[in-house]
């Protein structure tokens, strides 16, 4: 029998950007925070290179930063969110500003903005060059652990979601390192706890970011939208590490090219932008010439030179690890799942299908991204939607329920963890399957790798909740029967004229995985 916890807090599972904004946000309602590490490791914000997308020059307009979300979301993208963020993307900033985070300012006062791809200004708002994610997240920590209002349980990970009557009541968790479950129920659940890149085999994300989160929605029945559209970032740094390092997009906005063994340049040819085309095209590029073994690869040495050294510090520290020196040759890259433009479907307030539940930030679905998010709309996207669902919820719960107690764990059992040899099957198979470029019977071939790797471990609930988005994504995909922004395939490269975003339940995909006809059929 579970143990059950009752607490008047609400619970927030996560520890990034959104789940530590949403805290602050709900004060001074009691708010539990559960991290798998401790705060400030392991959660995709914080690597976050290059910054937060807002119209804050005087010649930029929200208006156009919307336009730019549209055209890069590929035809699915929904226009009123689009708007909504956009407008409050400038407020954001500057509430971040006041709660201590140290954005570049130009000697007037003003924030120095970088350009990034298939953005019609400079308006990426960054830190020391590609410090961003970890300075706004220093920033937060440091209220974090000032805020009364706020628990945070270190070293514990949710594994699933408490239902009752068709509402969500809580949550299960387990000790980081494997334990058995303990159940924490409370009056609010706020998922905000990162996307799918690891669910690939080369992946930007942190090593635990591999859609479990997701998962543990579908898995209780919520609704999941745009499963299909995972966005590859071109230019992950292809040194062998795991995660492999990002060289960020700032770079080509300084003027960095992408070139390959022959020294050619290869993007002109593809798109008018050349290396600040739509992500989804670059990384295309990418991927074809290494497929190619063309060795694509970054130059900075004339944009850049040493400057590279010191304005983009973890770039220079990503190339010192591989014994590159980015001062003398390009850097090489290769494409890699970087952000999961799908997840829990929600409405403007963050709210997901399954009553008692919210879900903001990567894990989350809002319409923003359509099929190909634009550059550094993810960072915003999560402060927006954060403050949105925090305001929603103290709406629904009325009164304070002034001070809670602190949760105290008891002491857990050891407990199955997810077996490593599965779960490096299960990368292989989605990047074989569902990765930059598809086609039907690699999805088909995909879903079946992922089901026979499920009954493997079947009563583990951490592989479940992988082998649940996996199976989303990869059913999907195998359901779009269409090319649109980061879903390419190559038996059906077209655009359709009218761009549809897809809903998705854990059950509808099982049943095109597991039933009795061929998955590549549908």
């Amino acid at each position: 029998m579970t143990e059950t916890i009752a607490t008047p807090r609400v619970i927030i599972v996560g520890a990034g950007l959104g789940a530590l904004y949403a805290a602050l946000e709900l004060a001074p309602r009691p708010v539990l925070v559960i991290s798998p590490e401790a705060l400030g490791q392991g959660a995709s914000s914080a690597w976050a290179q290059g910054g937060v997308a807002a119209a804050m020059d005087p010649v930029d307009t929200a208006a156009a930063h919307a336009r730019d979300t549209m055209g890069a979301g590929a035809g699915t993208v929904d226009a009123a969110v689009a708007d909504m963020v956009t407008q409050d993307a400038r407020q954001h900033i500057l509430d971040l500003t006041r709660l201590g985070t140290p954005f570049d300012r130009q000697p007037d006062g003003g924030y120095v903005m970088s350009r990034e791809a298939a953005h019609s200004f400079a308006r990426v708002v960054r830190v020391r060059g590609d410090q961003a994610g970890a300075e706004i997240m220093r920033a937060l920590i440091a209220q974090v652990r000032n805020a009364p209002s706020v628990q945070v349980l270190e070293g514990v990970t949710a594994t699933g979601l408490r239902m009752q009557d068709g509402r969500v009541t809580g949550v299960e968790v387990t000790r980081a390192d494997g334990s058995q479950p303990v159940a924490i129920t409370g009056p609010a659940v706020l998922l905000a706890g990162g996307g799918s890149g690891g669910l690939y085999a080369v992946t930007t994300n942190p090593p635990r970011i591999r859609g479990q989160v997701i998962g543990m929605a579908a898995r209780a029945g919520a609704v999941i939208a745009d499963a299909e559209f995972v966005q590859f970032h071109p230019t992950a740094i292809a040194s062998g590490e795991d995660p492999a390092p990002l060289a960020t997009e700032a770079l080509r906005g300084e003027g960095a090219h992408l070139v390959n063994r022959r020294d050619e340049r290869f993007m002109p040819a593809v798109h008018p932008d050349a290396e600040l085309a739509p992500r989804d095209i670059v990384a295309r590029a990418v991927y074809a010439q290494r497929q190619a073994g063309l060795e694509p690869a970054l130059d900075t040495r004339d944009c850049l030179g040493a400057r590279i050294l010191d304005e983009f510090p973890a770039v220079a520290g990503a190339c010192t690890r591989a014994g590159i020196d980015p001062t003398r040759t390009p850097i090489p890259v290769a494409a890699a799942a970087h952000y999961h433009m799908g997840g829990v479907a929600v409405d403007v307030d963050g709210r997901a299908s399954l009553p008692g539940l919210w879900v903001c930030g990567e894990a989350s679905s809002t319409g923003l991204h359509g099929a190909n998010r634009l550059a550094s709309n993810g960072l915003l996207e999560a402060l927006v939607y954060a403050r949105r669902a925090a305001g929603s919820i103290k709406a629904a719960l009325g009164t304070d329920p002034g001070d809670a107690a602190l949760i105290r764990l008891p002491d857990l059992a050891p407990a199955e963890l997810p077996d490593p040899a599965l779960v490096a099957r299960l990368r292989r198979a989605m990047t074989d399957g569902a990765g930059v470029v598809r086609d039907g019977a690699g999805l088909a071939a995909c879903l079946r790798r992922i089901a026979e790797i499920e009954a493997a471990q079947p009563d583990c609930p951490a592989l479940l909740n992988m082998t649940a988005t996996a199976t989303l994504i990869a059913a999907a995909a195998l359901m779009r029967r269409e090319s649109r922004g980061a879903h390419f395939r190559t038996d059906f490269p077209q655009t359709a004229p009218e761009g549809r975003r897809s809903r998705l339940t854990l059950a509808q995909a099982l049943a095109l995985r597991d039933g009795p006809t061929s998955p590549e059929t549908p």
